[in-house]
């Protein structure tokens, strides 16, 4: 199936599922009232995750579709609605397996110990992202220097000038 088949029937429900079940990506390509309906939408993220960058707004603040796509692709959780992004299970669904996913939760969630830890054991300096306090964590440090020795740059001051910390990067 080509892109413009899709444009040219993107109103023709019957064309639209299977056109997404083809390729979730093609959900670009639909009428918006497709991009707004959870059934199309969910054939398309079980197609393709990424396809949730072109669900709408409305489901963009749907958990159950967000978490579908974050299953396949833990980076998806940027287009998350600000809302979501404040979800702690998903936020900490989506560091355990792309630790980048810190960046795009809120300033709370960037100050939980957990969802951070999860970041950081999958990317140690994603810890850049985590709050002040969290930089001043010698565990969460440990972590971090283990797992990616640029992290040391983003401890705290203090943290920088422990032995230990020194240490756990050799």
């Amino acid at each position: 199936m080509e892109i413009q088949e899709v444009v040219d029937n993107c109103n023709d429900r019957e064309f639209v599922l299977k056109a997404v079940k083809e390729n979730g990506k093609f959900l670009d390509f639909v009428a918006e009232a497709f991009k707004d309906d959870k059934g199309v939408v969910k054939i398309a993220l079980h197609q393709d995750s990424e396809a949730l960058e072109f669900v709408s707004e409305r489901l963009k603040d749907d958990k159950e579709i967000v978490a579908m796509g974050i299953k396949g692709a833990p980076w998806t959780i940027c287009y998350a609605s600000e809302r979501l992004r404040a979800d702690k299970e998903l936020v900490l669904e989506s560091c355990k397996n792309y630790g980048q996913a810190l960046y795009y939760a809120v300033e709370e969630l960037r100050d939980d110990e957990e969802v951070v830890k999860a970041a950081i054991t999958n990317k140690g300096s994603i810890i850049k992202y985590a709050s002040d306090r969290l930089r001043d964590n010698k565990e969460l440090a440990i972590i971090a220097v283990k797992q990616d020795k640029s992290a040391y740059h983003f401890l705290s001051w203090r943290l920088r000038q422990e032995e230990e910390i020194k240490n756990a990067m050799a």
